[in-house]
């Protein structure tokens, strides 16, 4: 049963991915004053959501972690830590690249690109302290309340470009009076939100079932020495 779920996701998440680039290039029309560079939107918002889903199910299993001290919840803390770092990645690298033709520098330290920047650092640094201590449950501990802690500044993150004003873009979904997109971008920037999910699902599918390999070699190796 798993294995047909893996495998369906995969393959739905390659065809939500195929046709996300299709239209982002093929169907979305070029922004008036940006231009083409402005298609990089797709990809930067996406990664930022898909991140932010990533941060909010590691807190989650973190808290659930240290309410039941269930391994399993600290095995899906950790994987969705590692897909968050890994999209925050995407989103600080797309926006400089994006920034550069746009504000004529490639980083500014306004809040929004700084909280950003620190939170990224924030969850780099929980990843390191899994690698360095090898004691299991004290590093699942400690990296379940570093992550809770970490978390605070997700939200934050967010309201930046809400709360104070920056020279990052206001946004564009959901930001009042005249925001929006128009309605062959909107309709692409909804498919490629919807993609960048089903990746993000794949990912953790494959990184849990690492996951449990890694146990299960653990598990024999243990048994290996008392024999």
């Amino acid at each position: 049963m798993n294995a047909i779920y893996s495998r369906l996701l995969a393959w739905t998440c390659f065809v939500f991915m195929a046709a996300s680039l299709g239209a982002i290039f093929l169907y979305a029309p070029t922004e008036r004053t940006m231009g083409d560079v402005q298609r990089i939107f797709y990809f930067h918002i996406s990664a930022w959501w898909v991140a932010g889903v990533a941060l909010m199910v590691s807190f989650v299993a973190s808290a659930i972690y240290l309410w039941k001290r269930g391994k399993s919840f600290d095995a899906v803390s950790l994987a969705s830590t590692e897909i968050g770092v890994l999209f925050m990645t995407i989103g600080i690298t797309t926006g400089p690249i994006w920034a550069k033709p746009v504000w004529g520098i490639y980083w500014t330290w306004d809040p929004r690109l700084t909280s950003a920047l620190i939170c990224w650092l924030m969850y780099v640094a929980i990843l390191m302290l899994r690698r360095y201590i090898p004691d299991e449950s004290k590093r699942a501990n400690l990296a379940a309340v570093s992550t809770i802690i970490a978390f605070v500044n997700v939200p934050f993150v967010f309201m930046t470009i809400r709360i104070f004003r920056t020279q990052h873009p206001q946004p564009v979904v959901g930001g009042g009076d005249g925001s929006g997109l128009a309605p062959a971008m909107a309709q692409t920037f909804m498919l490629t939100l919807a993609a960048f999910t089903l990746l993000y699902l794949w990912l953790m599918d494959r990184r849990l079932a690492v996951e449990a390999s890694e146990r299960q070699v653990e598990k024999l190796a243990k048994e290996l020495e008392l024999a």
